[in-house]
């Protein structure tokens, strides 16, 4: 903490100014006020401070961060200042938010804070924060919406709308479709709000309404969710309960979220690493990245022993042990460039049981032309370099058969995992990578011992 952190608290425009100098807040208006600014603008500056001048501001003036500004933030920021907030801001923020923002700032509270925070809460807000957080993470459940505009099939237009304005504040901030429900609250339709705004207030609901309603259980994990909005354009879709009842909806600003982070997640697993978040040290990194970087201490010992077994052929011809590295590199290459589309491809589900044989005909051959073509390449490279027929031969044969192997373990790997109920993201690389070395090694050498030994 600093010193100034101790200090008398300063006037609220002596703060802003304050602020707005040491963020590096532009502004063309010198009398812009920093309550002006959009959220997401003042959560990008904030997330820049460190962890000792978040302290200085927050002990001065916490009201700053307003609930708007707390579901803008970054989960890592949000865990790393919560404890600096009374409860009753927090509880207050809980109460203004959406319910899916409010439960992803409630999961960042330490665990003995949340008490006392649940009970500084409305019954009404508690009873739906804790009705989140009985579903597993990152299922809808825990992501979906409970607020939302429902209406009988009866209804007009103008009831539609009296009942709208009268009840102001307790609709939820925006909201793209009116659901028509039956008295079970079962979905029978939807009516963008669009729509409705241009009908006759005598109009029902039943003769405008669309009865071709895209719907989620509640229990779907968040991956699926997001196709099916990808898949059918979705700008909102209703979540059901185990009885068929509408229990929230889900929005296209979420999934647009869920669809970041999915991506994120799969490019961070491909590389055998977790995200560096602003609060992460050096430490931390460490630790989620070491236990990659020993199992492929591992694989690396595997391909290492089958050179190992071929050691006098490299000590008999020495050229050999300059082309090997190129052969298994250039098979690397194939089978991680493979690994990336089938990975992309089986979270966008487009490789069916249909589909799938010709995607894996498609990457042999693909493979197969590749190697034919970097071969002929590395052979007459090789005999340019060293003036021997033979040596070329043996690059030539073990780019080949490397490159199709590569081109298999990109697609097969995957593939297997996903049916073994693996994340294919998560290890498949460090296998096609084995695959690649091995082969590449083993093609490369073993033909060697038999054409020139």
């Amino acid at each position: 903490m600093t010193e100034s952190a101790h200090s008398a608290p300063h006037s609220e425009l002596d703060l802003e100014n304050r602020l707005i100098k040491f963020l590096h807040i532009k502004t063309h208006d010198h009398d812009t006020s920093l309550r002006d600014l959009h959220p997401a603008d003042f959560a990008d500056q904030f997330e820049e401070l460190t962890k000792d001048q978040r302290e200085e501001f927050l002990s001065t003036s916490p009201e700053l961060i307003s609930p708007e500004i707390l579901a803008e933030l970054e989960d890592e920021v949000v865990e790393d200042i919560l404890p600096l907030l009374s409860h009753d801001q927090i509880a207050e923020a809980l109460t203004e938010l959406d319910n899916d923002d409010a439960t992803q700032i409630f999961e960042e509270i330490e665990t003995q804070q949340r008490e006392e925070i649940l009970e500084a809460l409305e019954p009404t807000d508690r009873a739906k924060l804790e009705a989140s957080l009985a579903f597993d993470d990152e299922t809808i459940g825990r992501l979906m919406q409970r607020e939302f505009v429902a209406a009988p099939p009866f209804w007009t237009v103008g009831d539609t709308i009296d009942h709208m304005r009268a009840t102001g504040e307790d609709l939820p901030d925006l909201f793209y479709n009116i659901w028509v429900i039956d008295t079970k609250f079962h979905p029978l339709g939807f009516i963008p709000v669009s729509r409705l705004m241009r009908m006759p207030r005598a109009t029902t609901l039943r003769e405008m309404m669309n009865d071709q309603i895209i719907t989620i259980a509640q229990d779907m994990d968040q991956e699926e969710a997001a196709y099916i909005f990808e898949k059918y354009h979705l700008i909102s879709a209703p979540v059901l309960d185990s009885d068929g009842r509408i229990s929230g909806i889900m929005t296209v600003d979420d999934i647009i979220d869920i669809i970041q982070d999915e991506n994120k997640e799969d490019m961070l697993a491909l590389a055998g690493v977790t995200d560096a978040g602003l609060t992460d040290t050096a430490l931390s990194t460490v630790k989620s990245r070491a236990p990659w970087l020993f199992i492929n201490l591992l694989t690396a010992i595997v391909a290492s022993l089958v050179i190992a077994r071929f050691d006098y052929t490299i000590q008999e011809i020495v050229q050999l042990a300059i082309l090997m590295p190129i052969v298994a590199s250039m098979g690397g290459n194939a089978g991680t460039q493979a690994l990336a589309v089938v990975v992309r491809s089986l979270a966008e589900r487009d490789l069916t049981p249909q589909t799938t044989w010709r995607a894996i005909r498609r990457e042999a051959v693909a493979a197969a032309i590749n190697g034919l073509v970097f071969a002929v390449a590395l052979a007459f490279i090789a005999y340019i370099w060293f003036g021997r027929f033979d040596i070329a031969q043996v690059a030539f044969i073990a780019m080949v058969i490397n490159h199709f192997f590569a081109g298999l373990a990109g697609i097969l790997v995957p593939l297997g995992l996903k049916k073994l109920g693996q994340d294919p993201a998560v290890s498949s690389s460090v296998f096609v990578t084995t695959v690649t070395d091995v082969v590449g090694f083993l093609a490369f050498l073993g033909f060697a011992a038999l054409m020139l030994l």
